[in-house]
């Protein structure tokens, strides 16, 4: 039975992994980079947290992260597509101001709690032998996180707008000569991930039972970067990543309660190590090509310059 929870366990933390990992693959499949991912979870854990904590009302908690970490995504969006500013630099200046806006704003919060999200047993399914008391004995955000999975695997290779999203990452100038909208796209594609990972700030915040720390995403954001590049862009992949490093992440808690002396400092800079070695790799050319980068993943769409 401990094995069982300990499963359950895995599959609750890795969620906010999940929900940011998918909301960066939709923005990557347009052609934008966005590393802005640690402030926007970062942002949308305080203003769920703190609309939480004020209401009472964990859903206009949630709504509200949602829906700032959306607003605030504009601003890359708007420097990356329509300015052509560099996605690597937009992204690495949200992420300090994310972090830094959320961080000041939550000086006075530390270590308070929000209401957080109840589990919920899923009729007949939650009795079933294993399965039921690892999957479907969960909170709500949990049980959207395996929907949105196979919702954007479905949008991305079934519909037009999906295929529309994948040729303004592969080739714009085609795209644009098609008649695609190609900002519209990549916009939407952006706001919809800061929208993700606002939400995934939020579930730390609001279901995870976390209580605020200026520290709250412990580098989960860059995570999700990785894990998309991991996962090849496909949207099971990328899920089936975010599983195996909340198995890992999980592990070194374990193994710290059975006494096996492993120090934090370590355990803190594996995501990041983590990360540093998945872009290294991925970055070589033949290598990216192979793995299934999107062709023009980090380069502005210039109608000046098409050919």
């Amino acid at each position: 039975m401990d094995i069982l929870l300990i499963l359950a366990y895995i599959i609750h933390a890795s969620t906010p992994i999940v929900l940011v990992s998918l909301g960066e693959l939709v923005s990557e499949k347009s052609g934008v980079l966005n590393l802005g991912l640690e402030g926007m979870m970062m942002i949308g854990a305080f203003s769920g947290f703190y609309v939480g904590y004020l209401t009472g009302n964990i859903l206009l908690g949630i709504v509200a992260s949602v829906l700032i970490t959306g607003i605030f995504s504009l601003i890359h969006a708007f420097l990356t597509i329509t300015l052509h500013s560099n996605q690597v630099v937009s992204g690495l200046a949200l992420t300090f101001l994310g972090t830094g806006l959320a961080s000041f704003s939550g000086r006075g919060f530390i270590n308070t709690s929000a209401q957080s999200l109840q589990a919920i047993k899923i009729p007949l399914l939650s009795n079933i032998p294993i399965l039921g008391v690892v999957f479907f004995n969960q909170n709500i955000l949990v049980y959207f996180s395996y929907f949105v999975i196979f919702l954007i695997l479905f949008f991305i290779y079934k519909t037009r707008p999906g295929l529309e999203l994948q040729f303004c990452g592969e080739s714009p100038s085609t795209s644009d000569t098609a008649g695609i909208n190609i900002t519209f796209v990549r916009y939407k594609a952006v706001v919809f991930g800061g929208m993700m990972a606002g939400l995934g700030g939020a579930f730390l915040t609001l279901a995870d039972s976390s209580p605020w720390s200026d520290q709250i995403t412990a580098g989960r954001g860059w995570i999700a970067v990785a894990i998309v590049i991991f996962g090849r862009w496909n949207p099971l992949l990328v899920g089936a990543g975010s599983y195996l490093f909340g198995a890992l992440n999980s592990l070194q808690f374990k193994l710290q309660a059975r006494g096996i002396d492993i120090s934090p400092y370590i355990l803190g800079m594996l995501p990041y190590l983590f990360t540093i070695v998945i872009l290294s790799i991925t970055s070589i050319k033949v290598i990216s090509k192979r793995w299934g980068a999107p062709e023009s993943l980090g380069n502005p769409y210039i109608r000046e310059d098409r050919e």
